[in-house]
C-alpha cells in the first residue's frame, strides 16, 4: 500500500474513491438494495470535499488554502440539501397527521416519521424538482415545484420487507389526478390509512364489521376503531369538559333535546353505556343493499354498496386475471385505464383494451386496501378504490412529536404520545 501511495502521489485518494466506488456499487447491485448507492458521496466529502467535519471528536487541521466565508457557508448548504434530499427521498421521510381519519389510533397534530427503505424507496418519477419540497413552492397556492421536462417510469428498489395487513402505509392520494392532473404519482397528496387488504384478499364489510378472507379483522392493541353513534340522554345535556375527558370532537347535537351523534371508540361506548343518565348508546349503520353516497366505489349501480355494507371485493395481485363484464368493468375501469396506462372503450359489442375486444384483464401491478379507523369520517378506499404499488410511499414509524392545538401552554405537547411506535 505505502508503494502504490508513493507511486500515484496526489492521485491516490481519487483511484482509491474510484475503486472504492466501483466496488460498492457492485456489492449494492449484488444484495439489491439501490438505496445505499449514495453512500459514496459521503466518501467524497470526508476525502475531497469537507464540507462536513465527519471526525468531530478531532480539531481540523488548518488548511494551506483557507476558503471564503462565503464560499464555506455555499458548500455547506449545498452537502446538506444534497444530503436532506438524499435522505428524504430515499431513507426516511417526516409526515404530518393532518384529518380524523385514523383517530384514535392516529391523532391530529401527530409528527411520524415514515420509513421508505420498510418496503423499498422508490426513483422519483420527476428527478426535476425543487429540493425539500413536496408538489408546490412554498408562499404559493399553484405555483408547480418540479418540472416535467424528465419523466421516469415506475421503479421501486429493494426493500427490507413487504406491505403486511393492518401497516399504517403513506401512500400518494388516488384520485388526487381528479383535481390536479398535472402532478404526477409521486408529486401526488400524502395520504395515511391502515393497510386492511393485500393482494389476492376478498374483502367485505358486514354492518361495519371488516371481514379478510372470510375471518374478522385481526384487531390489535394499538388499533382503535371508532364509529359514528346515536346517544340519548333522559334530557341532560353534555358538558364539553365530560366530552375532553373521554377524547370525543367529534359529533352533533340533533333536534331534540338530549340527542346526539357522536364518534365513539369502543372504550367510549363501553364507558357511556354506564352513565345513569344515558338512555340509549346505538350505532349508526347504514342498511345493507341502500347505496345513498353516489361516491362510494365502484361509481356504478350495479353495486350497492355503502360504507357500513361492502362487497365482497378481491384485491388485484400482479400477474392475475379476471373475467370482464359489463358490471364489473367498473371495478377495474382506473386500473386498466389510469394506472396501467391502456386505452379503454365500453361498447354495445364488448369491451375494448388498447383497440381490441377483451374478456378477460391480467393486473400489472399489486395493488392494496386502504381504510382509516375512524370508519365513519374517513375518505379511502371505500370512495376512490384500490391503492396500486406505485403509489405506496412508506411505512409509519413512530411519532417523534405530538402537538394538541386545543390545550394551553406545554399542555399542548402530548408528552405520553412521544416516540410511541406506530401499529
Amino acid at each position: 500500500m505505502k508503494k502504490l501511495k508513493e507511486l500515484l502521489g496526489e492521485s491516490f485518494k481519487v483511484v482509491a474513491f474510484i475503486f472504492f466506488t466501483i466496488l460498492w456499487s457492485t456489492f449494492v447491485y449484488l444484495i439489491e438494495g439501490e438505496w445505499l448507492y449514495f453512500i459514496p458521496l459521503i466518501v467524497g466529502d470526508i476525502l475531497f470535499w469537507e464540507t462536513l467535519n465527519w471526525k468531530f471528536w478531532k480539531r481540523r487541521k488548518k488548511e494551506k488554502k483557507v476558503k471564503s466565508g462565503p464560499r464555506s457557508w455555499f458548500d455547506a448548504v449545498l452537502f446538506a440539501v444534497i444530503a436532506a434530499t438524499i435522505l428524504r427521498t430515499f431513507l426516511i421521510e417526516a409526515y404530518t397527521i393532518p384529518t380524523s381519519s385514523m383517530e384514535k389510533s392516529l391523532l391530529i397534530g401527530d409528527f411520524l416519521f415514515v420509513s421508505k427503505v420498510s418496503y423499498g424507496p422508490r426513483v422519483p418519477n420527476t428527478p426535476l424538482a425543487f429540493p425539500l419540497v413536496h408538489h408546490t413552492l412554498p408562499g404559493t397556492k399553484n405555483t408547480p415545484a418540479f418540472s416535467d421536462a424528465i419523466q421516469l417510469d415506475y421503479h421501486r428498489m429493494k426493500g427490507f420487507g413487504q406491505i403486511e395487513r393492518n401497516d399504517c402505509v403513506v401512500f400518494n392520494y388516488p384520485a388526487d389526478d381528479f383535481e390536479h392532473p398535472e402532478r404526477p404519482v409521486d408529486k401526488k397528496e400524502n395520504y395515511i390509512k391502515r393497510c386492511v387488504g393485500i393482494p389476492g384478499d376478498i374483502l367485505e364489510i358486514k354492518n361495519t364489521d371488516l371481514y379478510v378472507n372470510g375471518k374478522p379483522q385481526e384487531i390489535t392493541e394499538k388499533m382503535k376503531n371508532q364509529f359514528r353513534y346515536f346517544v340519548k340522554t333522559n334530557g341532560n345535556s353534555f358538558s364539553q369538559k365530560t366530552l375532553s375527558k373521554y377524547d370525543i370532537y367529534e359529533g352533533k347535537t340533533l333536534a331534540n333535546q338530549g340527542e346526539y351523534e357522536l364518534i365513539l371508540s369502543d372504550e367510549n361506548q363501553k364507558s357511556f353505556s354506564k352513565f345513569t343518565y344515558i338512555e340509549k348508546v346505538e350505532k349508526v349503520i347504514e342498511q345493507a343493499g341502500i347505496k345513498r353516497d353516489k361516491q362510494i366505489f365502484p361509481k356504478s349501480d350495479a353495486y350497492n354498496w355503502n360504507v357500513d355494507n361492502f362487497g365482497p371485493l378481491t384485491v388485484p395481485a400482479k400477474g392475475t386475471s379476471v373475467e370482464l363484464n359489463f358490471d364489473n368493468i367498473f371495478i377495474y375501469k382506473r386500473i386498466i385505464e389510469v394506472y396501467e396506462k391502456n386505452s379503454l372503450e365500453i361498447k354495445e359489442d364488448g369491451i375494448y383494451i388498447n383497440g381490441e375486444i377483451a374478456n378477460s384483464y391480467t393486473f400489472n401491478m399489486n395493488y392494496y386496501w386502504m381504510m382509516g379507523d375512524n370508519r365513519h369520517n374517513s375518505l379511502d378506499s371505500r370512495y376512490w378504490g384500490f391503492v396500486p404499488e406505485d403509489h405506496v410511499v412508506g411505512k409509519a414509524l413512530f411519532i417523534w412529536m405530538s402537538w394538541d392545538k386545543n390545550a394551553k401552554g406545554i399542555n399542548k405537547i402530548r408528552w405520553n404520545r412521544l416516540f410511541n411506535a406506530i401499529h
